[in-house]
């Protein structure tokens, strides 16, 4: 899951990708000897915001074993897939790689990490939901958490104002209502909400808010289940939130959100963390008018709850073929541990766990992301959720619901059917 880091919400996200495996890391396996060396991979986020995070990480690592050599390979977004699939097929593997947590499952269905024992790592028995999840597969665990990503909403609080609405809504009959008034005012050619028919995030917040889910499993099978009561519930709100709220193009995906939500055509998104800070940047602002005027609140959900929210971030792993697993799995955890939480969590990030996110929690300028992480989900561990993915199942979905084309039963009837058929394919 891709994200940008922006430490002036306090909060950040990230994707990446590397892999491969070997021996349990951390379990004392086949290292080198005296001569050993370490080779990670990291994306260019670690490189440009906390090197010295990296450098501490190095020289506890460095402390235990003199000598060792640590080297350090940085990636951007954009090449890093290609660079991580070509060295797959070598021997000459890195011994650490960084993985957005999206991109965890595909790799580990193909056997490309070494399996990890939790116990050898910091807080592994309070990392979040959504992050331990993504580096679970088939009852074992493959990678580390790194920190996380959430979402929140953020609305403009000069146009709530304008409709007699000073405080953000705790609740969603609050939020509701407060949008229905901003509609009224502004008409037809302005979203309340804007919130793209396609973003499936969101969407799917409103399914497993409403206790449904994209897929259960059972006897190690899985099958959707957007069809379920549950799940048509969720899916009929969101539809609501289109229909009432939503006045811009049906079509489109959340890829330029922040830049439309920029243009001052709509009063609220539900969003990346992120997006609010840089709609109000002079280069996206079209208004002059959002600096100083966006807040961001905790998501209130239907069901009277906080809106469960996605939970994106970036985990590391040992590629399999690694030839240092234990000294790979040490570097993880100095890397990852609490003191690197610490260093994470003061650059503006999520830390991976619900101890560290508690804390958070006081203070006023990380209490509004970290509240909302605390509610979370993360996509179903089947096997062929990738192919789920690529195919754009959900996506087809929601746009033949949000455009009115296909009711909200038949939209998903069509799309469970379509997930049936892939998700339990490797």
């Amino acid at each position: 899951m891709k994200r940008k880091l922006i430490s002036a919400i306090g909060i950040a996200g990230m994707v990446v990708s590397i892999a491969a495996c070997g021996g349990e890391g951390g379990s004392g396996g086949p290292d080198k000897g005296a001569d050993a060396e370490l080779t990670v991979w990291l994306t260019v986020d670690a490189q440009n915001n906390w090197p010295e995070l990296v450098k501490a990480a190095d020289a506890a690592v460095r402390k235990k074993h003199p000598g060792l050599k640590i080297n350090h390979e940085y990636y951007g977004w954009p090449d890093k897939n290609a660079k991580l699939d070509a060295v797959l097929a070598t021997d000459k593997v890195p011994d650490v790689v960084e993985m957005g947590n999206t991109e965890m499952l595909g790799y580990m269905v193909k056997g490309a990490f070494a399996p990890l024992d939790p116990a050898k790592f910091d807080n592994a028995d309070a990392w979040l939901d959504g992050l331990k999840a993504s580096v679970t597969y088939d009852g074992k665990t493959y990678g580390v958490p790194y920190y996380a990503g959430g979402r929140v909403a953020n609305w403009r609080g000069d146009v709530a104002a304008s409709v007699g609405v000073k405080t953000p809504p705790k609740t969603y009959k609050e939020l509701t209502a407060a949008l229905d008034r901003i509609q009224k005012k502004q008409g037809d050619t302005f979203s309340a909400w804007y919130q793209p028919t396609r973003d499936w995030y969101a969407a799917m917040s409103f399914v497993y808010d409403a206790g449904g889910a994209i897929a259960t499993e059972s006897g190690g099978q899985w099958k959707a289940s957007l069809s379920s009561p549950e799940s048509l519930k969720g899916l009929k709100e969101f539809k609501n939130v289109v229909d009432r709220y939503m006045h811009g193009d049906k079509t489109k995906d959340e890829s330029d959100r922040y830049i439309v939500y920029g243009q001052g055509k709509s009063a609220m998104i539900f969003a990346a963390a992120w997006e609010g800070a840089t709609a109000e940047d002079p280069k996206n602002d079209k208004t002059g008018k959002l600096k100083g005027n966006l807040q961001n609140f905790v998501m209130p959900g239907p069901s009277g709850k906080n809106m469960p929210v996605f939970l994106g971030g970036s985990d590391l792993a040992v590629p399999v073929k690694s030839d240092a697993p234990a000294l790979a799995a040490e570097w993880i955890n100095a890397f990852t541990g609490s003191s690197g939480q610490q260093g994470l969590m003061a650059k503006g990030n999520l830390p991976n766990n619900k101890t560290d996110l508690a804390t958070l929690k006081n203070d006023p300028k990380t209490a509004v992301p970290a509240t909302a992480a605390e509610s979370n989900w993360f996509v179903p561990m089947a096997p062929g959720w990738g192919q789920v993915e690529k195919a754009q199942i959900l996506q087809t979905m929601l746009q033949g619901i949000g455009t009115g084309k296909k009711s909200v039963e038949a939209a998903a009837k069509e799309a469970d059917a379509a997930i049936d058929k892939v998700i339990n394919t490797k």
